[in-house]
This record gives structure tokens, sequence and C-alpha cells, in this order.
């Protein structure tokens, strides 16, 4: 009770909300770091997923993507990005993009494969060039599962980049790295907390885009309903 309290007092000191140590300005920088690095996977990662998807070609290669991207530690590839590049924001941006790369790849490429055959026929049959049936047909279709994937790779990435405190970076990390090396548990403890209320929001503001985007006479079927995580490949 008496650590519970600390904490709590942590949270209510003005001067932990103010300046450029403050809390706004932490969750801010927490936000820009993970915001370019998902960015950039986003990038990288959709129009490799949607194009293998659409000709339905490639599947080895987005599941082989997905199971390194999920094999690579975070650490060793920011270790190697920190010797490449140097004390900066890009090594733990090149080791956060990685992170989010494989959910990309993996959610757009099952996502557009799936859609029934028999609706890309039709849309042919009527003759619709690829890429209207791309983009007016199978997009819709997999925008549910897409976005699943998106939100799981956002998640990820915010709450694995309190590893930029380690390269002298900013974000909430710069609490639990300063906290440790000051063995002050409370300010410790609080980083953590904020990391996990941070992550937390991020996961319910892109369930709630993920609504808003997914097409209203989909909302409900079985594709939306697989749109819950990173699904698991399958080759067939």
């Amino acid at each position: 009770m008496v650590f519970l309290g600390q904490v709590i007092a942590w949270f209510l000191n003005p001067a932990h909300w103010t300046g450029s140590h403050g809390v706004p300005t932490r969750v801010l920088e927490h936000l820009q770091i993970s915001g370019i690095a998902v960015g950039a996977a986003l990038v990288i990662a959709l129009p490799i997923g949607i194009a293998l998807g659409h000709w339905g070609r490639g599947g080895l290669l987005a599941i082989n993507v997905s199971n390194v991207g999920r094999a690579l530690p975070s650490f060793g590839i920011l270790v190697i990005a920190f010797e490449v590049f140097g004390l900066n924001n890009t090594p733990v941006l090149v080791a956060l993009t990685l992170l989010a790369i494989p959910p990309v790849v993996t959610n757009s490429f099952i996502a557009v494969r799936d859609v029934d055959p028999e609706l890309r026929d039709a849309a042919r049959g009527m003759g619709m060039r690829e890429r209207r049936v791309l983009f007016e047909v199978e997009l819709p279709l997999a925008l549910p599962l897409i976005m699943a994937g998106i939100r799981t790779a956002a998640v990820q990435v915010v709450a694995t980049a309190t590893l930029a405190a380690l390269i002298a970076g900013g974000g909430l990390g710069r609490y639990i790295l300063d906290g440790l090396g000051q063995r002050d548990d409370v300010q410790v403890f609080a980083g953590a907390a904020l990391v996990a209320l941070l992550a937390m929001a991020v996961e319910l503001a892109f369930s709630g885009l993920e609504q808003i985007v997914t097409p209203r006479g989909i909302k409900g079927n079985p594709v939306g309903r697989m749109a819950v995580g990173v699904v698991e490949p399958r080759l067939f």
C-alpha cells in the first residue's frame, strides 16, 4: 500500500506533467517514434501483401517474411542498427519498422487472397479490369483483416518503443531507464504503467477506426469476424 501511495503521489506531482521531461512531452515523443515506424512499415508491407494476395502467388514469401520477422529480436536489431547509424533515432526506427512489417504483410496477403473467387469472377465478367477488381471488390472485403494486422503492428510498436531510451532517445522509456539508473522503483513502475496505458489506448483507437472504415455491408459477416488479430498463415 505504501508503494502504491508513492506511485499515486508521483502521478499527482505537477512537476511530472510540465517541461521537456513531463509526461505529455514524453507521450508525444513516444507516439512520434511509433507513428513513423508504423507508417514506414505500411509503405513497405501493404503493397507487397496486397499484390501477392491479389495474384494468389508468393504465399511462401509472405509467410517466411512473417516468421523471420517474429523470430528476430528487436533488441538485437537495435544494436546492429546502432553500430551502422550511430546515436540517433534511426536505429530504433529501423528496429520498430522491422517489427511492424510481418503482421501487416501476413494479414494483407491472406485477407486479399481469401476473398471469394466467385466475386472476382463476377467482377471480371462485368468487364472490370484488374485494378477495379482490386480496389472495388477485393480491398473492401479484405479491409477488416488488413486493419487487424495494422492494429496488431501498432500495439507491438508502441509497447516496444521504450527501447528508444537505450540509445538516448525520448519517449516513455526514459522513465523506466532513468528510474533503473537512479534505483527509483516508483518512476520505473510509473513509466511501465504509462506504456501499458498508451498501448491499450492505441488498441482501442485502432479498433474504433476498424469499425469506421469497414464497409457497412460486410460488418458481422465471417470476414469481419476474422479481423481480431494476426491470422495464422496457411498455404493452400
